[in-house]
């Protein structure tokens, strides 16, 4: 009889919950045990659970997003009201987990996968931001907000990869701007301050739309990207390529290369080939061409400049050696 009160309460709950505000959202994130500590189980349809984790769920994992953190797993409880994910444009939103809400707005929209969504309110802890329909709008992380085309991509597509074409952008004075392009993409014809004018013959006004354009298009689709240098307008034909590094994943164009880095630049990740260079997991990136740098964003910043070769000096236990990469 409990169980069946529930159920009819929630199914009351669902059919109202636009009209109840976000206490129905609150109670239905508690039923269905969606928060753990700062772990999201979330229930959606067809009997899966989308999981944001630091850690490795204990359980067959369908799906796995290493950039954002995302699990597709079995929901064995079968919750019976699951999360939707819904892009039509909501009047409201906030944050809510199995205690509170609080009512906000996105301040600025997920760039890419390194430059997560801006929320104007905040929470300590992971959680969801719904409508007043508990419909999901996006998942708050302390990191910033993932937002649900990102979501509704990944449920929905198969595998989790991404594209790219060598850039990573922002937005600066109402303009997209190129802020680092990849040396070792082949062929990659986009610089650093390039002004990203027209993406396939649409014009650019955001960051945030057009890294999702590209990120989104298909492993070796070819596109054609206008864009400003200088005074000078130039168009170029691109081929989207397997994007390597952003979001959980270091980004510092290396990635491509096989070798991934923490925040201080020690090797947490290398491909077969450096290691046959004589890297291992543990030495730590002091210098690109005699430039000092000492985070991911420096490197990001200079390794453009040496796109035709590249030494890299490292250190291992006060011992310092070079690797050349070209």
């Amino acid at each position: 009889m409990l169980r069946l009160f529930i159920l009819t309460s929630f199914l009351l709950l669902n059919l109202y919950a636009c009209e109840g505000g976000y206490f129905s959202c609150i109670a239905k994130i508690k039923d269905s045990q969606t928060i753990e500590d700062n772990t999201l189980y979330i229930p959606v349809k067809n009997d899966k659970l989308l999981v944001y984790s630091q850690y490795k769920p204990k359980a067959k994992i369908l799906k796995y997003d290493p950039f954002l953190s995302l699990y597709l797993i079995e929901d064995k409880k079968k919750f019976y009201y699951p999360f939707s994910v819904n892009m039509r444009l909501q009047l409201g939103s906030a944050i809510v987990n199995d205690k509170v809400s609080k009512e906000g707005k996105i301040l600025k929209n997920q760039i890419g996968l390194n430059s997560l969504g801006v929320y104007s309110t905040r929470f300590a802890k992971a959680a969801l931001i719904t409508s007043s329909c508990c419909s999901l709008e996006g998942i708050y992380t302390t990191r910033g907000v993932i937002q649900k085309e990102y979501i509704k991509r990944f449920l929905s597509s198969a595998p989790a990869t991404y594209s790219d074409i060598g850039i990573r952008v922002k937005n600066e004075d109402g303009f997209v701007i190129v802020s680092a392009s990849n040396p070792y993409l082949e062929n990659n014809p986009l610089k650093k301050d390039d002004c990203i004018v027209e993406f396939d013959s649409r014009k650019v006004k955001a960051a945030s739309n057009f890294m999702r354009q590209v990120l989104f298009s298909q492993i070796g689709s070819k596109h054609t990207i206008k864009i400003k240098r200088g005074l000078k307008f130039m168009t170029f034909k691109v081929v989207s390529s397997k994007r390597f590094g952003g979001g959980m994943i270091s980004d510092t164009f290396l990635e491509h290369k096989g070798i991934y880095f923490d925040d201080l630049l020690h090797i947490v990740g290398v491909s077969q080939e450096f290691i046959a260079y004589g890297l291992l997991k543990g030495d730590q990136l002091l210098q690109v061409n005699s430039v000092e740098v000492k985070n991911q964003n420096e490197l990001l910043q200079y390794i453009e400049n040496f796109k035709d070769f590249s030494s890299l000096l490292f250190s291992r236990r006060n011992f310092q050696f070079f690797v050349d990469i070209k």
